[in-house]
């Protein structure tokens, strides 16, 4: 059985969990209720589990903090033996407005301290990544207030339409690959 294992970049603890950072935590939950899976303290992270068509899908929200992220991904692709082509990390993006979707097979980490440590951590940038938009509405030197700081009123009305498209995207990409997915998931 092709095994998936799909990770929401977060910081743990009740004071990050309605974040703007906290945005792949937030994917990975609705991807879990959707399908009736629940997420369990394991190693490094927690984990759930489901089937798709024939295919195991490994969602974790690792618990090393966001900037030690790499640590608990290397841990379950090894202990899971998930190939690289099959890893997808969900993480929020200030460089993109709020709600759009951006599907990639590698990139820069964009001063992303979990994407810089995952990069670090595996040796290279030729991972799939989904980037969820989470705008810039800060003034200078405000950009880690805004990152950790909660959605605004509108944010929040839009976020649950949002999130379903991260879990439509993430079963696409599980069933048709990441070119026929970024193609018709990317900028929606």
């Amino acid at each position: 059985m092709k095994k998936y294992l799909i990770v929401g970049l977060g910081n743990i603890g009740s004071e990050y969990s309605e974040t703007r950072h906290n945005i792949g935590f937030k994917a990975v939950e609705r991807l879990a209720d959707k399908n009736d899976a629940i997420f369990q303290t394991a190693k490094l992270g927690d984990i759930a589990t489901f089937k798709v068509k024939g295919r195991q899908i490994i969602l974790l929200k690792p618990s090393t903090y966001m900037n030690l992220s790499g640590k608990a991904v290397t841990y379950w692709m090894q202990k899971e033996n998930i190939p690289l082509e099959h890893l997808l990390i969900i993480t929020d993006d200030l460089n993109l407005p709020f709600g759009t979707i951006r599907l990639k097979g590698k990139g820069s980490d964009g001063g992303h301290n979990g994407l810089k440590d995952l990069q670090d951590k595996l040796g290279t940038v030729n991972y799939n990544r989904c980037r969820f938009g989470i705008g810039n509405e800060f003034n200078k030197g405000n950009q880690v207030n805004y990152v950790l700081g909660e959605w605004t009123e509108e944010e929040l009305t839009n976020l649950p339409e949002r999130l379903n498209k991260v879990s439509d995207l993430v079963i696409s990409f599980v069933l048709s690959g990441l070119n026929r997915t970024m193609n018709e998931y990317n900028g929606t």
